[in-house]
């Protein structure tokens, strides 16, 4: 089994050092926040939460008179609308966040009341090298994870969706929910070069409360590359969905850090303004369970009722349990390989994993698993353009991503082409898609191995190919 790696809060990492990780993982803050307190986060038994702030759920019919007297019982002055019959409330100096939750979950109108989980991004690191050059078209001897022996098979599925008249997943808009991208050249921001400006719709930054959702951090743009960056700029690599449109939500700030709350918000953002996917490349700490984030359970199921394919990392904490929102009913739970087919050493696995997809790294010690070599150098990294430091301005090839935050765009991408190919039908549901990637899946591991494996390796050719498990014509 995958050893527990120590790193319980990432969902992707790099492999020199721990402290390169981008962390994004939803926790709550402070579990109690007094007065002048300089704490920025607290530890709650599910993990780290916002300080001076509860999330509170009414029940359908309470009057907006008995919404502001229970806020105000719990020492709260500024409520927040953040979701139907929900609000988010910040409380008075001096009122701790324990205390305001004791008192609101004895009021009878009130279905649930809890902390403000952080999640932290599920991979990648902040690199400082200047990445690397490339001749035009020899993505081939970089993106092992789109063509070699272990990838998924990228060039059969571009052929399946331009034979279906979809080439790239045309007009397809998946939502990235993230640090933002790199989408627009605004103030000091600027779009990344192996970006086209169609390639984006109206998105939303809900980190900073502003219709521009530039990239603080270079994780979102890495992972957008994945799904859509383009493939006729000859600037050396291409994203599997290139002709998708992208809608960027920004949900983490700068260190990869967001609330439950706010990817609730990015999520039913994304749902009411058209995206048919939505990617989640972010965790929340082992210790966060679904009671513990309601409101980003009841956005993940309003966008399942709508027919909106949720894709999530499963975690990189190398334990045999997915995290959340990964491990939410009715997401696609993506875990990470490496370049030798094998799963990645820090990738959670278990029961109510989908599937995996390339996140590189190094293998896992898996014995009789005749693709698992731990004792060897680990394979290649997963590459994409995006910042080559801090700077946004800067762009290139950086090394050092890896984590099931590089998995997940994959399985997302595969989705927006299987939807454009029109082969499930013309409006396919997310379950009907989850079954045609797991059906399409190779097998990896043992006979036992599901727990590890899920249904397989993502197969893109397979699952974008006319026939087979739910075609239709």
């Amino acid at each position: 089994m995958p050893p527990n790696e120590g790193h319980p809060r990432t969902a992707g990492r790099g492999r020199r050092s721990r402290s390169w990780a981008v962390r994004l993982a939803a926790a709550l803050t402070s579990a109690i926040a007094l007065a002048g307190c300089a704490e920025a986060r607290a530890e709650a038994p599910g993990g780290e939460y916002a300080p001076g702030e509860v999330l509170v759920k009414y029940a359908p019919g309470t009057s907006a008179g008995a919404w502001a007297a229970s806020a105000k019982a719990a020492g709260a002055e500024d409520p927040a609308v953040a979701a139907q019959h929900t609000r988010l409330l910040r409380l008075a100096s001096g009122v701790s966040v324990q205390a305001a939750l004791k008192k609101l979950r004895r009021e009878p109108d009130v279905a649930w009341a809890v902390p403000d989980y952080r999640a932290r991004a599920a991979g990648g690191r902040i690199p400082n090298d200047t990445g690397l050059g490339h001749e035009p078209g020899d993505w081939r001897l970089i993106q092992w994870n789109f063509v070699g022996q272990f990838g998924v098979d990228a060039p059969e599925a571009w052929a399946n969706v331009a034979a279906d008249g979809a080439p790239g997943g045309r007009r397809v808009i998946v939502a990235v929910l993230d640090t933002g991208v790199a989408y627009a050249n605004r103030g000091r921001y600027r779009r990344s070069p192996d970006f086209s400006r169609y390639t984006f719709v109206k998105g939303y930054d809900f980190v900073d409360h502003s219709p521009y959702p530039n990239d603080h951090n270079g994780h979102g743009t890495f992972v957008t590359g994945t799904i859509a960056e383009a493939d006729k700029h000859n600037l050396g690599l291409t994203g599997l969905a290139f002709e998708a449109r992208i809608m960027p939500v920004r949900v983490l700030n700068s260190e990869g850090e967001g609330y439950a709350s706010t990817i609730a918000e990015g999520v039913l953002f994304a749902v009411r303004h058209g995206a048919r996917v939505i990617n989640l490349s972010l965790e929340f700490s082992s210790g966060v369970t679904a009671g513990d984030i309601p409101e980003l359970i009841d956005a993940l199921r309003y966008a399942y009722r709508r027919g909106v394919v949720v894709v999530a990392a499963a975690g990189n904490e190398g334990h045999e349990a997915i995290a959340y929102p990964a491990r939410a009913p009715h997401v696609i739970a993506v875990g990470a390989t490496t370049e030798h087919g094998c799963l990645a050493n820090y990738s959670n696995y278990g029961p109510g994993l989908t599937l995996v997809a390339p996140g590189a790294g190094a293998d896992a010690s898996l014995p009789g698993d005749p693709n698992c070599r731990p004792e060897l150098p680990a394979g290649k990294d997963i590459f994409q353009m995006t910042f080559t430091g801090s700077s946004p301005r800067k762009f290139g090839f950086p090394n050092g991503y890896e984590g099931t935050s590089m998995a997940a765009p994959h399985v997302a991408a595969t989705a927006a082409l299987i939807i454009a190919s029109g082969l499930l039908g013309r409006r396919p549901t997310p379950a009907q898609i989850t079954a045609r990637l797991r059906a399409t899946a190779r097998k990896l591991g043992g006979p036992g191995d599901s727990s590890l494996y899920g249904a397989g390796l993502l197969d893109a050719a397979a699952a974008t190919a006319r026939g087979g498990p739910g075609a239709v014509g």
